[in-house]
């Protein structure tokens, strides 16, 4: 079933259990319990591209879908970052490995000493967002501005169900210091506009979400953007949201052969149930267009003063783009907007609603990869948005492994296990000594890199493993399953748990539990044999089911599987199925078939065992 939102199509209906009333845009989920807020934006800005500084007027329609009564709200302000003393700053100059893209080494490779860059930028290269006046109602608030947080007291509390409407006008400054914000990156391009206005903070059953703004990522309200972007004319935008007035603008948005009067242009966009708008702009922009079959209408904005190897590999992108829209929208569900853009800009690769901003220098293989990963984060964080301050693994890890299996089918690598890095990357980490639990807010990671392996690693290896745990099939429709229930609804670690035990019948909270909650390992040995007898080991304190091969003394081989006994039941399986093994048992015996030569643990490599020389018997050389 589908119904249309503004001008896309909407999965909704299959998307939720729960009542939905479609009224102008505006979306209300009530029943079971559920309930979200809904904050529509209706925005104008004028852009002086010389100052890099602009003037803003925002309106926001705010509904209280919650059962609570709120006497405040929260503004995040997110490039009050960009300045000396800032949180960001602060961070940077404490942690021992800062991000290399906002500090400068001033000693000496054996031994670094960083400077944050944040803090050598003076007034005129610092960014900022400045609050002028602010509204309910025509009622004039009283407000305290806590570095890249707002805090609003209201003039009338906000009652269930009720709407309120906040009006502001708002100065910002564009920052030198490019951290997925700013002005002219390191490839030229002048304006990356992300995070660039005063954002409504989420209050969900959780209550407030006013995380300061250090480095991570982000968590919004779901709501309907109007936006209106006065910019030189020369500048071409590409973004979040549909060009309105594509008659007016020109620039590949229309065939039509476009005259701009004046200095500046007016750009009017809309986007229909999205969590934030995002626009890059550029005079030197290349902008090509792509239909995908049965998909949207892709968009490319690259610079045209690149170098002509450089702009092949834009060219060679885009095909390889559709395809990628269409391997997931096949394996997790159907993309539901009209048009998705890739732009160069920012810093790296980072995702936004309806569009993606990578640094487009690249090779060839580099630019599909990075395209290929901030897309699949369309899923994952713009459609299932999950809180990433809390649970950043579910959308950094789950993107990192659907984009491995994109890649390995669209560019033809036919790896065994597309994800084999990522497991990888977490055995180092389990063996560091360094590891926090997924538990840990994405803030207080003690370090960078043990940040990075498990958002990004240990989450990826946490649903490619459920997939040893519960079979592959059973794990493609878990994926599918995920994306339709939760699809716009902020779900939680249990929800994927949950959702994996409808698809297969099992119990796996003991999964969720040991693998994310803690940092307790797996590591299973096979601890001898005897004729036919063979016994194995747990070592680590983490349970898992066991695949293992046999190999006998007459060169014939067969494969075995124990079932854990708290799963309550196995998965799908060809192999030799033998008695499940109790956790608490720390030794496990079983009769194989015939007299036995050797035996492998987990064969395949899809489970996390941290420990590989003991998998198998007699030792590999």
């Amino acid at each position: 079933m589908k119904f249309k939102i503004g001008s896309i199509v909407c999965m909704c209906a299959v998307l939720f259990s729960s009542e939905i009333e479609a009224q102008s845009n505006t979306i209300t989920y009530k029943k079971d319990g559920f309930w979200q807020q809904q904050a529509d934006y209706s925005m104008s800005i004028d852009m002086d591209v010389e100052s890099y500084q602009f003037k803003g007027t925002q309106t926001i329609k705010y509904t209280n879908n919650s059962p609570d009564v709120l006497d405040r709200v929260y503004y995040h302000l997110y490039f009050n970052a960009f300045q000396p003393g800032s949180e960001m700053d602060a961070r940077l100059q404490s942690i021992q490995d800062p991000d290399g893209r906002m500090t400068t080494n001033i000693g000496t490779k054996e031994n670094p000493v960083f400077e944050s860059r944040i803090s050598k930028l003076t007034e005129d290269e610092m960014g900022y967002i400045k609050v002028k006046s602010l509204q309910q109602n025509g009622k004039s608030l009283s407000y305290e501005i806590e570095g890249t947080v707002m805090i609003v007291n209201l003039s009338s509390p906000i009652q269930p169900g009720e709407t309120v409407n906040f009006d502001m006008e708002f100065d910002g400054q564009v920052p030198v210091q490019i951290r997925r914000s700013g002005r002219n990156n390191k490839e030229g391009v002048s304006l990356s506009m992300t995070q660039w206005y005063p954002k409504l903070a989420e209050y969900d059953d959780e209550g407030w979400h006013a995380d300061p703004y250090i480095a991570r990522e982000f968590y919004g309200v779901w709501g309907n953007f109007d936006v209106k972007i006065t910019i030189d004319k020369d500048y071409i935008i590409g973004g979040t949201g549909y060009l309105q007035n594509a008659d007016e603008i020109g620039y590949g948005y229309t065939d039509a052969d476009v005259k701009h009067k004046g200095k500046k242009l007016t750009w009017h966009f809309k986007a229909p149930n999205v969590h934030d708008f995002t626009w890059a702009a550029d005079p030197d922009f290349i902008h090509d267009t792509m239909q995908v079959p049965n998909g949207p209408l892709l968009h490319f904005f690259y610079q045209n003063t690149m170098p002509e190897d450089k702009l092949d590999n834009w060219k060679k992108l885009q095909p390889k783009t559709a395809e990628l829209m269409q391997y997931f929208s096949k394996h997790i569900g159907d993309y539901p907007y009209e048009q998705y853009s890739v732009i160069q800009g920012g810093d790296g690769g980072m995702e936004y609603a309806m569009c993606t901003l990578i640094t487009g220098e690249r090779s060839y293989g580099s630019l599909v990869g990075v395209t290929a990963h901030e897309m699949a984060h369309t899923w994952f964080q713009f459609l299932l948005a999950t809180n990433e301050a809390k649970h950043e693994w579910m959308d950094e890890g789950f993107t990192s492994y659907i984009s491995a299996l994109a890649m390995n089918e669209v560019m033809d690598r036919n790896a065994d296990n597309p994800v084999s890095g990522s497991y990888r990357g977490y055995v180092y980490l389990a063996n560091s000594g360094v590891e926090q639990p997924l538990t840990t807010h994405a803030d207080r990671y003690s370090i960078n890199q043990a940040y990075g392996i498990s958002a990004y690693s240990k989450g990826a290896v946490f649903i490619a493993q459920l997939g040893y745990i519960i079979g592959d099939d059973n794990l493609k429709r878990t994926i599918k399953k995920y994306y339709d229930d939760f699809s716009f609804k902020h779900p939680k670690p249990m929800d994927v748990v949950r959702t994996a035990e409808r698809v297969s019948g099992l119990e796996l909270d003991w999964y969720l539990i040991d693998f994310a909650q803690t940092t307790n390992t797996i590591d299973y040995a096979v601890k001898g044999i005897e004729g036919n007898t063979v016994t194995l080991e747990r070592i680590g304190v983490m349970p898992m089911p066991i695949d293992l091969t046999v190999t006998y003394t007459d060169g014939s081989t067969e494969d075995y599987y124990i079932p854990l006994r708290m799963m309550r039941g196995q998965k799908p399986s060809s192999a030799t199925v033998k008695a499940d093994w109790a956790w608490a048992h720390q030794t496990y015996s079983f009769e194989a078939s015939k007299t036995v030569k050797s035996v492998q643990i987990d064969p395949k490599g899809m489970m996390a065992d941290i420990k590989k020389d003991n998998n198998t018997f007699p030792a590999s050389e």
